[in-house]
């Protein structure tokens, strides 16, 4: 689950200084820590006064916590919870004057400080309480106001990083020199898009991403070796910012910084998916020219398709991936494009590929074997459940001129490898055997014709007339079994006087093909016909 994004609002302290600071100021060069030393690292960014008795419902996280112990003059005894309450709601230190109203801290409660890392301040009488919040609240409102300009003109120079054409490279570069950490852009899947930094650190980055993915972010108030942002564009997760500092010098002022630059990269992100999209358009639209025969001469051919980085004067394959119907081809078809892409790009990165309304269309390498790529494609795809591709590869094509061709071949196979195997089928165009023949006549009123007038009766659709599809069954059996009556008896598992009867009605139907070898072909081919129905 990715971790909540983090964001930073106008107007609210999101930094501060350090306990260790706040007793740096002059107004507190008399004060003394009695307990609570490993906390000194605890940020302050905001104070409060403790002068009723509810004061544990008001305070804040981050907050120093100043007080005379008025509240708890009539019970010392409270103290020794008081420092677990404040710490448990995330205080940053409490600040006490003794002797007015309480003349001592019991053992109990500085042991318990130590024991927390909860600094416990011992504040000299003659410093007032406005005199300390004025000092350290400006510090605070300095210290915030010098992040933010830094924030700001950090972002000035990553807009005009943009603005000048740059990309992820440039952005990266310019947060490395800004903050002087290694930084690495990373996609969706943890591939690493673009670094910057000391080769030695990238490295270092780079093997942490592989290993564990993008490391998250500690807890803000903590200085840290890696910190990890999102970038978010149009509601869409699109990877992460990710910086690396061997000194572990990266502070919240830094990640904020992080956050500007994903913020940037976002913008480069969704200016290339523009770009893409445009240039899809183009390379589908001139393979669909090619393949159509539209596209012009083999030579124009040959040099469009360079232009894209295609190689289509060599011998080729073309596949056709086709989605299978009942799937939600809106969101299927694009990560069906993206799965064949990344297949190519492996695979043939000079082969051409391209999306169409609801198939993609590959032209590649003919030594290449089409069968991989379409494995690897759907094994990719097999994430977006349930929708399934059917492939079909057509013969080899020698040049840009019989692509046409190879297409339709390619796409017969698609068509008749779904009809035979069902959805998520990979066949090749030579071995549909006499469904080869059968998708090459372009007739199809006349095969359909001829369907019907030698299966009369039992051509109708399945649903329209049940008892006559089940005769169909029963003659594709028989002619699958060279009429072998005992081993078809077997297969339906019907009583052998039973096939017997059916076959005296199928014959009364169509004749006496138990005697007649080309009825039987004719029938054997109208079935073949009525397996391909819509293709």
């Amino acid at each position: 689950m990715e971790p909540p994004v983090r964001l930073a609002s106008t107007g609210t302290i999101i930094h501060g200084v350090s306990v260790g600071e706040v007793l740096g100021v002059s107004t507190l060069a008399e004060a003394r820590l009695i307990a609570g030393e490993s906390g000194l690292g605890r940020i302050v960014q905001r104070l409060n006064v403790m002068e009723v008795p509810d004061i544990l419902a008001w305070v804040k996280p981050h907050e120093l916590l100043l007080t005379t112990g008025y509240p708890l003059r009539n019970t010392p005894q409270s103290l020794g919870r008081l420092v677990a309450d404040l710490d448990e709601r995330g205080l940053s230190a409490l600040a006490i004057k003794l002797g007015r109203y309480v003349d001592e801290l019991p053992d109990e409660m500085v042991e318990q400080a130590d024991r927390l890392g909860f600094p416990l301040i011992l504040l000299p009488n003659d410093v007032g309480f406005d005199d300390i919040l004025n000092q350290v609240l400006t510090d605070i409102l300095n210290r915030q106001a010098a992040v933010l300009a830094r924030a700001e003109e950090a972002h000035r120079a990553l807009v005009q990083v943009v603005l000048a054409g740059g990309g992820l490279n440039e952005v990266a570069a310019e947060v490395s020199q800004l903050l002087d950490v290694s930084v690495a852009a990373v996609d969706g899947s943890g591939r690493v898009l673009a670094t910057a930094g000391p080769a030695e650190h990238v490295a270092v980055l780079r093997e942490s991403i592989s290993r564990e993915g993008p490391p998250r972010t500690p807890a803000s108030g903590r200085a840290r070796s890696f910190a990890s942002v999102p970038v978010l564009a149009g509601g869409h997760h699109h990877g992460r910012i990710v910086a690396y500092s061997p000194s572990g010098a990266i502070r919240d002022s830094d990640v904020g910084i992080l956050e500007r630059a994903a913020t940037v990269a976002a913008l480069v992100v969704t200016r290339q998916e523009a770009v893409n999209a445009v240039e899809s358009k183009y390379r589908a639209d001139f393979l669909r020219d090619v393949l159509t025969g539209r596209a012009g001469t083999a030579e124009r051919v040959t040099a469009r398709a360079r232009a894209f980085g295609w190689d289509l004067a060599r011998p080729v394959t073309v596949l056709v991936a086709e989605l299978d119907p009942d799937g939600d081809e809106r969101s299927a078809q694009d990560r069906l494009v993206a799965c064949w892409t990344a297949a190519m790009r492996r695979h043939d990165p000079r082969g051409a590929v391209a999306g169409f309304s609801h198939e993609v269309v590959a032209v590649v390498d003919a030594s290449i074997d089409a069968t991989r790529i379409a494995k690897d494609a759907a094994s990719a795809f097999a994430d977006v459940p349930p929708a399934t591709f059917s492939t079909g590869s057509s013969r080899p094509s020698p040049g840009a001129e019989t692509l046409p061709e190879a297409y339709s071949q390619a796409l017969k196979a698609a068509r008749v490898g779904r009809q035979l195997h069902g959805p998520g089928a990979v066949a090749h165009f030579d071995q549909l055997g006499v469904y080869r023949l059968l998708s090459l006549v372009n007739d199809t009123d006349e095969l359909h014709a001829f369907v019907r007038e030698t299966l009369g009766p039992l051509a109708a659709d399945a649903d329209a007339d049940a008892e006559n599809a089940d005769l169909r069954r029963t003659l594709q059996v028989l002619l699958e079994t060279n009429l072998n009556v005992a081993e078809t008896a077997r297969r339906l598992h019907f009583h052998y006087n039973t096939l017997r009867y059916r076959i005296g009605k199928l014959e009364r139907l169509l004749g006496n093909f138990t005697d007649d070898p080309h009825l039987r072909l004719n029938l054997t081919l109208a079935l073949h016909v009525l397996r391909m129905r819509g293709i």
